[in-house]
């Protein structure tokens, strides 16, 4: 009969466990992204929602912006996940190719700015200490990390926008290009 207790202990610590977990993001990381939000929506209101707009259109413009500027502005300042935030500001034909680039875009930061997604930073750091055995330098490996992290990033929007324009074309659709003062304003469309 031990196998039976021994079971429904390990059945109720699987829930404990998880009850454990759900505590750590309600004290953590929730309340780190609302005060995130918070903090990127007042700016917003402080800086005006047309020049967040205008900002929006010419950030959209060019895939350099688009896929480069924009995920490296946002992994660094806002972090992961709330960079995926800023896909709120494009139009709708831009926000997969933005989604697609900024979700790796904090991972390759990751080695040269740790604050960006510390909760993966044991990837890097696996792959650092295999370059220390080696007799590498670990800066030289964050560098390349990012450089090349950065580049691939940018070429994963640009290809998920040819996707996007296939998609539109077959199944004969054609997503918003452009911003509405109302979509910025009270975060309507999906980002």
């Amino acid at each position: 009969m031990d196998w039976l207790v021994i079971a429904a202990e390990g059945f109720i610590g699987v829930f404990e466990r998880g009850a454990e977990q759900f505590m750590d993001f309600v004290t953590d990381i929730i309340p780190l992204l609302i005060m995130l939000l918070v903090a990127m929506n007042a700016i917003v209101q402080f800086v005006g929602q047309n020049r967040v707009e205008g900002l929006a259109r010419k950030a959209s413009g060019n895939i350099f912006s688009r896929y480069l500027l924009l995920p490296l502005l946002g992994g660094f300042f806002l972090l992961n996940p709330m960079t995926l935030s800023l896909g709120r500001f494009l139009p709708e034909v831009y926000k997969p190719g933005y989604y697609a680039s900024a979700s790796y875009s904090v991972h390759s930061m990751n080695g040269l700015f740790p604050h960006v997604n510390p909760a993966e930073l044991f990837v890097f750091l696996g792959v650092a200490a295999g370059i220390e055995t080696l007799g590498y330098e670990t800066t030289e490996l964050a560098l390349r990390y990012f450089l090349v992290g950065i580049v691939t990033n940018m070429f994963r929007g640009w290809i998920t926008d040819m996707c996007v324009r296939y998609v539109e074309k077959q199944q004969h659709v054609r997503l918003k290009r452009t911003l509405s003062n109302a979509e910025v304003e009270g975060g309507t469309s999906n980002g």
